[in-house]
């Protein structure tokens, strides 16, 4: 039996560290509250993506960071107001080019 995959992953920093605690620049800026909203979102579009969160992604100037893969987007500080402007160019297979790491 095969497992279905969804077509985006959205990974959004934590700052989860070894001991599974939560802490750094991303857990201080608000990531914690950014899973939950990332998931209520992408239920009620329809979206076909699932969320993970992880720890640190080795950028700190950068975050709270959102990476959308396959596509391997970066969306560096990001908080709800641009995640709301990820998932609506998501919806139609796109990256917010505005929004995206330029490095």
């Amino acid at each position: 039996m095969a497992v279905k995959k969804s077509r985006f992953h959205l990974l959004i920093c934590n700052s989860y560290r070894t001991n599974g605690e939560a802490k750094g620049v991303c857990h201080r800026r608000g990531s914690a509250d950014l899973p939950q909203y990332l998931e209520e979102e992408i239920i009620d579009r329809g979206l076909d993506a699932m969320v993970s969160t992880t720890s640190c992604f080795k950028v700190c100037d950068k975050g709270p960071l959102l990476v959308v893969y396959p596509e391997g987007w970066w969306y560096p500080q990001v908080d709800e107001e641009k995640i709301d402007q990820i998932l609506d160019a998501l919806e139609d297979e796109q990256p917010v080019e505005e929004l995206l790491s330029v490095e």
